[in-house]
Parts: C-alpha cells; sequence; structure tokens
C-alpha cells in the first residue's frame, strides 16, 4: 500500500483489505460458538472484543508514534498484513484438536 502512487489503486486495495477482514471476523466469531458452552459464547467473545479494541487502541499509539518519528507507513501495513497469518497460527497452536468443550452440568 505504501508504494501505489495511484490514489484509486489505494482505494481499491483498501476496499479488498477491507472485505477479507470482515470474512475473517465473521469466520471469528463463530470459533467461540464451536469451542465454548453456549452459556458461555456471549462472554468469551465480548472479552475478545474488548482485548481486541484495547489492543487496537495501544497499535494506534504506536502507530501514530512510529509514522511521526519515521515518515513511513511500510512497518504499520506490514504489521497490519502479518497479524492475520499470527492469529491463524496461534488459533491452531491453542487449539490443536478443534473440538467443542464440553459443558460441566
Amino acid at each position: 500500500m505504501p508504494f501505489v502512487h495511484s490514489l484509486w489503486a489505494s482505494v481499491g486495495l483498501v476496499c479488498l483489505a477491507m472485505a477479507a477482514h470482515q470474512g475473517w471476523a465473521a469466520n471469528l466469531f463463530t470459533v467461540s460458538s464451536d469451542l465454548f458452552p453456549k452459556a458461555a459464547v456471549g462472554s468469551v467473545t465480548g472479552i475478545g472484543g474488548a482485548v481486541g479494541a484495547a489492543g487496537g487502541g495501544l497499535y494506534d499509539l504506536f502507530a501514530r508514534y512510529w509514522v511521526q518519528r519515521t515518515g513511513s507507513w511500510v512497518l504499520i501495513f506490514a504489521l497490519c498484513g502479518s497479524a492475520y497469518l499470527l492469529a491463524l497460527l496461534l488459533l491452531h497452536l491453542l487449539t490443536p484438536k478443534y473440538a467443542p468443550a464440553k459443558p460441566n452440568y
């Protein structure tokens, strides 16, 4: 993205990234319903959303500092793009069997 000089190419790339992000988010919300009992799905999704929002706020502070200091967006976009791969890797490492949790009734 930082190397694209056309306005419409930039808009197209951002739109493509946002569409991919929405697909990722929709699938991510179903993971909690696959792994946790019905009574815990809302709490797990809420905790995940809160942690994601806090992380986004901290990342915003870092991005602002970095761009003001260096004037470059390359690292910011590289981190954002690789975050999905890291999240997928963590999901696979934390749920190797990907089996639903059994409720304790």
